[in-house]
């Protein structure tokens, strides 16, 4: 578990994405679950690197606020992350909290040399929690829109 002064961030068990999967109405965000899970249980020794990671308050309520996940990590050492927040909790700088410490995480781990994103063009609120996280754009247009990266110094 990754804690900072208001998120606990952990990812979740096989079968707690199970669940989260049967729960999801999302046809999207299912697949993109599922995919994750298939992920985890293909690779269950980098499976961290395809788990669905909470971010949860620390206030002691235990509302989950958002979620993230990684992209499994490739041989070149680059990770690809994405990021989603409920709408009642945006504007509260609580995702650059979470993208920042996950980010450090993930970069003292073995094999980790880069981090990237991509966020849709239009999402500037994306864009910026990137930036503040230690993120520059790439000048790459990927699929979804503009790529950034951070890589360790």
């Amino acid at each position: 578990m990754i804690k900072t002064e208001r998120l606990n961030i952990f990812p979740l068990s096989d079968k707690e994405m199970r669940d989260v999967i049967d729960n999801e109405s999302n046809k999207v965000l299912k697949a993109a679950y599922l995919e994750m899970l298939e992920g985890c249980l293909e690779n269950p020794d980098q499976r961290i690197w395809y788990a669905l990671w909470v971010l949860q308050l620390n206030d002691g309520s235990g509302n989950i606020v958002g979620s993230l996940s990684f992209k499994g990590l490739n041989d070149n050492g680059m990770l690809e992350i994405g990021y989603g927040i409920n709408p009642k909790y945006e504007g509260k700088g609580l995702m650059t909290e979470a993208v920042s410490a996950i980010v450090r995480w993930a970069s003292e781990q073995p094999g980790v040399l880069f981090i990237e994103a991509e966020t849709e063009p239009d999402n500037i609120a994306s864009q910026r929690v990137l930036e503040k996280a230690g993120f520059i754009s790439s000048g790459v247009i990927g699929a979804e829109g503009p790529r950034f990266i951070w890589k360790k110094e």
